[in-house]
């Protein structure tokens, strides 16, 4: 064994030691170096030199340090964090010297006054004469039931640590505790971690929290979303979860993405109406109109109930949300208009003021060339303009028409090599033979206006927006078969499927409406 021990050349054993005692040396020498500049600064022999280069050794020529000095002193953040996780361990999980405990949901907690002071309850509480201000222990009464001990714990631990992980399955019950220990930075950052996780499972819950502990932008984002996907995703449990007050806002609302006419809006609600009242209702998307459908037949039928549903005790708590359906756009489609009669849902007198509603505007576009809106009346548009809407699955070439009755104002829609097309379709074309009689009669107006907003939208899996692109409100003024380009799309920003949404208002806004009233006297001179 000791044969094949390998040894090192003398002539290498030789230069290592060199190459050691050479870099002993050296520093040796700088080690007398700094001596010797210290020395000299201390004697003011020279110049406060040390300044002008970069050392080790503080200098003490001055009495008060300069502000580079100051900034080197200042602890860098990793010696930050690892003084906030030594407080949590030591302080709160470890609870030492300890100087209050609090009481709760069956748990203790040994905190410290001086951190519980962040917290603006307890700030109010130590520092009032509340007898609570001298007590070493605190029983707290939680009347919140969203608050709960785990919940608790997040918060109290939140004034020991500079970072707090917020899981958006909890986030509701922490922002509730965080509201009753008024800890404002930890409320903002619970309405930023729900606002980055809307979707089908926490937006009815977490628009629900919001409106009970104020925070608006979440119920703002929530819905956006709810606008976004209603109609454009449907869920069973979804539908199951909206409460009558959102669905109101939702169907009022002219940013509400519909897919395609208004029909869809109403038969929605249908759906929505028949899970509300049916919650144990388990079943696919596809099958959900179908039973709806048998379920209403039934009432009219077996039970033998004539009067229309929303006139029933049951029916009666929906009325608000369906009196926002646009009928007006509806009982424009002769198979819609039946579909109405036939469910009898809505009371006989609504139809009945749409029905004399439409065949006035009717009559004004006929007799008075009445060619459209002339401005940009937002706040008309806003509640009575008709929604319609398309998805395109995929890039490609599209085009398409959404029927019914426009006023004369047949439009042909075309998506082709990312541009969105309107296109005037007048008698010239085949379809033009498609329209009403009354519609034949105004499509040869040389000049009709409409106010419209088109909206492109495409989402990712969880329904949030990925990517948005709106015309905001223009007006539109077209002749026979003529062509706008209404959008230019960058290929870089498309993502499908692509969904459009478009608002148009066809007629004048009549803001009296006691003006389709007709006059009997210039009845009566017209029949003389």
């Amino acid at each position: 064994m000791t044969g094949n021990v390998k040894r090192f050349s003398p002539l290498i054993d030789i230069g290592v030691q060199d190459a050691m005692g050479t870099l002993g040396s050296r520093l040796q020498a700088s080690h007398d170096t700094e001596e010797a500049a210290e020395t000299a600064c201390a004697s003011g022999k020279y110049g406060c030199e040390c300044r002008k280069r970069k050392r080790t050794a503080r200098c003490d020529c001055d009495s008060e340090p300069d502000d580079d000095e100051s900034l080197m002193d200042t602890p860098r953040r990793k010696k930050l964090k690892s003084t906030s996780k030594y407080i949590y361990q030591t302080l709160f999980l470890n609870g030492e010297n300890s100087d209050i405990r609090i009481c709760a949901l069956g748990q203790e907690w040994n905190l410290h006054k001086v951190y519980l002071c962040q917290s603006g309850y307890f700030s109010s509480m130590f520092s009032g004469s509340w007898k609570e201000s001298n007590m070493m222990v605190i029983p707290l009464e939680i009347p919140d039931q969203n608050v709960d001990t785990e919940a608790l714990h997040i918060v109290f631990g939140s004034l020991y640590r500079d970072d707090v992980l917020i899981k958006p399955s909890r986030v509701v019950s922490i922002l509730a505790a965080a509201c009753m220990l008024q800890l404002d930075a930890l409320i903002q950052q619970c309405g930023e971690t729900m606002k980055e996780n809307v979707s089908v499972k926490t937006v009815c819950n977490y628009y629900t929290s919001a409106s009970i502990y104020g925070l608006d932008s979440v119920m703002k984002k929530c819905l956006e979303w709810l606008l976004n996907n209603l109609m454009t995703h449907q869920n069973v449990e979804l539908m199951k979860e909206l409460g009558v007050d959102v669905m109101e806002q939702l169907i009022q609302s002219s940013d509400l993405f519909v897919m395609q006419v208004e029909m869809d809006v109403y038969t929605a609600l249908k759906k929505w109406m028949f899970l509300q009242l049916n919650a144990s209702w388990d079943g696919p998307i596809k099958q959900l109109l179908a039973d709806a459908d048998a379920w209403l037949c039934k009432r009219r039928t077996e039970l033998g109930e004539s009067e229309p549903f929303l006139k029933t005790d049951q029916g009666a708590a929906f009325t608000s949300v369906f009196r926002h359906v646009r009928l007006q756009y509806i009982i424009n489609d002769l198979a819609s208009a039946r579909i109405l009669e036939r469910d009898n849902i809505l009371p006989p007198d609504w139809l009945t003021l749409v029905y004399k509603s439409q065949w006035f505007a009717m009559l004004r576009t006929e007799h008075d060339n009445d060619i459209g809106p002339q401005d940009a009346n937002k706040e008309e548009f806003e509640t009575s303009s008709m929604r319609c809407g398309r998805k395109l699955t995929k890039d490609g070439d599209y085009c398409w028409r959404w029927t019914g009755f426009n006023f004369g104002f047949d439009l042909l829609v075309t998506y082709t090599n990312r541009f969105m097309v309107f296109k005037r379709n007048t008698l010239s074309q085949p379809w033009g033979s498609c329209q009403p009689a009354a519609s034949k009669a105004s499509s040869i107006q040389s000049n009709h206006q409409s106010l419209f907003r088109l909206r492109l939208a495409s989402f990712d899996n969880t329904g949030k927006l990925v990517c948005s692109r709106s015309t905001g409100y223009q007006l539109l003024t077209l002749e026979k078969d003529q062509e706008y380009v209404v959008m230019n799309l960058d290929s870089r920003l498309l993502s499908f499927p692509l969904y459009v949404c478009c608002n148009f208002q066809y007629t004048s806004p009549q803001l009296d409406r006691r003006s389709d009233a007709p006059d009997p006297e210039s009845s009566a001179r017209s029949v003389s």
